[in-house]
Formats: C-alpha cells, sequence, structure tokens
C-alpha cells in the first residue's frame, strides 16, 4: 500500500529541514522531479520536449519557486518557458534562475474590477499567452494554502501539471472550491498528500507523481494508505485446498422486496461470483422465484436463524417488515454483518459492534452521525470524508466503508485505507447492492482465518478495489451496467 500524509504533516517535516539549512536542497530535488516528469509528458504527447512551449502560473510562495528553478532547467533543453506571475512578489533566486536561463515574464497579477485598465490588461496578456502554448503548469498555491483562486482563461484541450498539488485542494482534506484548475498530472513532494487521495482532490489530480525529497522518516506515521491492485490481490481471501463448501465460506443475504426484487439478484450473483462457498438467502416469496432462475446456486432461508458464518444485509429490503425484523436479528448476531441501504436507516449506535461493517454513502453517513447527536451536511461529509467517516466508526464501533469516487474505509481501532481506482461507471442504479454481495462473501470466506477489526477494513477496501476491477470490465465490454457488473467479478 502507499502511504499518504496530511499537508500538516509533510510542513512539520519540511520544516525540520530548512530550520536545519537544507530548504535550497528542498527546492532543488523538487525542482529536478517537476522538470522531468513534465518533460516524460511532453514527450508521451507530442514526441519530444525540444521546441515545446510551456507556461507556468506563478504564484508569491514556495511552491512559485519549484516551479521557477524547474521552468529555468526547461528552458536549458530547448523549451520555451514564460512565467506568468500571479502575485506582485515571487521568489528571488527562482526567478533570477529562471531569466538567466531565458525565460519570458508576462505580469498578470489579478483581474480587477471594471476601470482597472492597468490590471485587466495585464489579465488578458496572460490569456493571450495561454492561448499560444503547449503546456501550463499550475505553481499558484502549495500545501499551506486552501480556497479559491482567480486564473486566467485556461484552453480546455491545454496540458495541466499541478505543481505539488492543484492550486486551492486543501493538502489535508481533498476539499477545493469551485474553479480549481483540472490537472492531467500532478508531480508531488515529499510524500504522497491524503488531499490528492480523496474528495474534490481525488478528482482534480490526474495522474501522481510522488518526488522523493528526502523528508523520509521526519514524516512519522501515515495519515492513511491507498490500496494498489497487488494489496488486494494478496488480501482477497482464499480458502484452503482442503475446503468444502461449508468450511469454505458461507454467507446469509437479507436482500430484496417487492418494490425492489432486483436489489436481491444482484447481491446474490455477485456474492456467488466472488468465490462464497455456500449462499443463503432470506427474501420474500415473491422474490425467490426470480432469485432461483437468475442464481441457481442460492439456497433459500426462512429467516436469520440460518447457519452461516456471516451476514450481508439491506439491499432492497425497503419498508418491508419481515425483512426489516429479519435484518436486526443478523445485526445482533454477533457475526460479521456487512450493513447497506435500508438496514443503515434503522441502526442505532447502541446495535454497533466491531463485527459490522456499515457501507453508506455520503448521504447516508450524515444521516447516521445526526442520529448519533452531530450536527452537520452532506455537503460537510463530502468535503472532509476522511474525518467523518472516523467519527462515524468511533460512534457505531464498527468498520465503515464510505463510498464514493474514493472509497474510505476506516475502522474504531485500525487503519485507515483508501481505494480509489473506481471510475464513473459505478454510478449506477444497483451498484451499490453489487458491493455488498462482494465484501459479505469476502467476510464469510475469511471468518474461518481472520475475524480481526484489521482484517476486516483490509477486506472492506479490497471489495472496493475488486467492485473497481469489475467497473472497468464492463467499459471495456460496453456492458456499463449493474448486473454486467454483477457477473463481471472476478471471485480469482
Amino acid at each position: 500500500m502507499i502511504n499518504a500524509y496530511t499537508g500538516t504533516q509533510i510542513r512539520a517535516a519540511e520544516a525540520h529541514l530548512v530550520e536545519a539549512g537544507h530548504g535550497p536542497a528542498l527546492m532543488r530535488a523538487a525542482a529536478h522531479g517537476l522538470a522531468q516528469h513534465t518533460m516524460n509528458l511532453l514527450r508521451e504527447s507530442f514526441g519530444g520536449v525540444y521546441g515545446a512551449r510551456v507556461a507556468a502560473l506563478i504564484g508569491s510562495g514556495n511552491n512559485g519557486g519549484d516551479a521557477l528553478f524547474a521552468m529555468a532547467r526547461l528552458a536549458k533543453r530547448g523549451v520555451a518557458c514564460t512565467a506568468i506571475l500571479m502575485a506582485p512578489k515571487v521568489h528571488a533566486e527562482g526567478m533570477a534562475a529562471f531569466q538567466r536561463a531565458g525565460g519570458k515574464v508576462v505580469e498578470a497579477g489579478r483581474e480587477g474590477p471594471a476601470g482597472s485598465r492597468g490590471r485587466n490588461r495585464r489579465w488578458h496578456r496572460a490569456t493571450e499567452t495561454l492561448n499560444g502554448v503547449d503546456l501550463v503548469i499550475d505553481a499558484v498555491l502549495g500545501t499551506g494554502a486552501r480556497g479559491s483562486v482567480s486564473l486566467p482563461t485556461i484552453p480546455n484541450d491545454m496540458l495541466v501539471v499541478a505543481c505539488d498539488l492543484p492550486s486551492g485542494v486543501d493538502a489535508d482534506t481533498g476539499n477545493a472550491p469551485n474553479g480549481v484548475l483540472q490537472a492531467d498530472l500532478t508531480v508531488t513532494f515529499g510524500a504522497l498528500k491524503t488531499g490528492l487521495t480523496v474528495g474534490a482532490g481525488h478528482l482534480l489530480s490526474g495522474r501522481i507523481e510522488v518526488v522523493d525529497i528526502g523528508l523520509g522518516p521526519r514524516l512519522g506515521e501515515p495519515d492513511l494508505f491507498v490500496m494498489e491492485s497487488s494489496d488486494a490481490s494478496r488480501l482477497f481471501p482464499r480458502p484452503e485446498r482442503s475446503a468444502q463448501k461449508y468450511s469454505r465460506g458461507v454467507l446469509g443475504l437479507i436482500a430484496g422486496s417487492d418494490e425492489y426484487p432486483g436489489a436481491a439478484v444482484l447481491s446474490a450473483t455477485a456474492a456467488v461470483n466472488t468465490g462464497v462457498g455456500m449462499l443463503r438467502t432470506v427474501a420474500p416469496e415473491t422474490v425467490r422465484p426470480l432469485l432461483s432462475q437468475a442464481v441457481p446456486e442460492a439456497v433459500t432461508a426462512q429467516d436469520a436463524e440460518a447457519h452461516v458464518q456471516a451476514w450481508a444485509v439491506g439491499p432492497g429490503i425497503g419498508e418491508d417488515a419481515d425483512q426489516i425484523a429479519a435484518t436486526r436479528a443478523a445485526i445482533s448476531s454477533g457475526l460479521p454483518c456487512v450493513v447497506d441501504a435500508s438496514a443503515l436507516a434503522g441502526l442505532s449506535q447502541e446495535q454497533g459492534h466491531s463485527k459490522l461493517v456499515l457501507t453508506p454513502h455520503a448521504g447516508e453517513l450524515t444521516d447516521l452521525l445526526r442520529r448519533a447527536g452531530m450536527r452537520l451536511d452532506r455537503e460537510s461529509v463530502e468535503q472532509n470524508p476522511v474525518r467523518w467517516a472516523r467519527w462515524a466508526a468511533v460512534a457505531y464501533s464498527s468498520v465503515v466503508l464510505l463510498k464514493g469516487p474514493a472509497t474510505v474505509c476506516v475502522a474504531p481501532d485500525g487503519p485507515t485505507i483508501v481505494s480509489n481506482n473506481g471510475g464513473p461507471e459505478l454510478a449506477t442504479a444497483g451498484s451499490g447492492d453489487v458491493l455488498t454481495g462482494v465484501l459479505g462473501a469476502m467476510l464469510a470466506v475469511d471468518e474461518g482465518t481472520d475475524s480481526s477489526t484489521r482484517s476486516r477494513v483490509q477486506l472492506a477496501a479490497t471489495s472496493a478495489h475488486v467492485h473497481a476491477e469489475a467497473g472497468s470490465r464492463i467499459v471495456a465490454e460496453r456492458r456499463p451496467h449493474a448486473e454486467a457488473l454483477a457477473r463481471s467479478v472476478n471471485g480469482r
């Protein structure tokens, strides 16, 4: 897994080195990495570096200094470089190096009000400059800055490289105001920032390259971990060679209602494709024939007293009184249990325990936290998903899998793991039902080998990663719907 740190942690680690007199070395290392990755992108996009045209939006801080030194390196490689100054004062040494290398300077300042002719003229000139380049480097704000930034008009097809992070993104939380420039590539320094892995920061950062500038042991414990495909493969639960259907994992699934019969089919299909040894389903009589036809492996169970090793409850149960009663029994059984959809709406703090895995989206998490006495809205959750997922995990004494563009998985007493390989194909009705089936199957298989909270948060992140990989397959096969997603789950 990839370690990620908050911007606050990064700045603290840098401060120790700066105080020891290593500030210039840090900037040289950052500038070298930014220049190298920018040249790599130019080669990928245009076949070479010499003769390319690059502009950089330069702010007043060290981020702007990093970009100026990087632009000086690019100019020496035959790149036509222009620094667009977004502040009245910029890094002096960086500017001197840039001008020695032959770089061109355009002053932009900030767009002024009506009648501010000189300022608006400079702003217009900056926009004209950007219309004539191949790539722009965004170096207006760094990790210590937050909030909106006013930028000249950037052509829609322009390649954008963010220096350390897209200007305006909060390096601690991933929150970003409207108008932040979407990057094709973010070259970040020291370590991966939490704000680039979740929330709007994840969506705005494009491909991320980390440049080692020697912060190493000064960083301390990571804020969170980002799952990679190799981690998902390693953590995916596999039965022993001697396993039979009962020891391989028996999952109980409480899903479906007269109103939402398809949810049961999607969850059941995903569970059997994930590789559970046996699936016992609790569903209304009207839903059972549909389940039997679509998932013949599923065995009908009458209630939550069925012999299982884990439960998955909630998809499509709606307001069905019998399904709600069965869900409550499963949650209180003491077995590992995925709690999704309508089952979350009836969950109380008193019902929470360490073997539950709650799978809310931002709106459902907001509701859970409000019932725990917290005053917040959905926007607050979306602006700081890691913080509020952690609060919910503690409030309900459970593992929480917060769904979104980046899936945040956290336990009250364990690590925080982010799985962010998913795409927009997962944003479809029924996708969450599929995820519930995948995770339920994993919990059933895993229960016989490792029943720790740490294991459950790892499995939650693994299920999200596997779910997203199935999404990539249905895109490749041009089958962008939940049924195809459920059938594309790979039991490895």
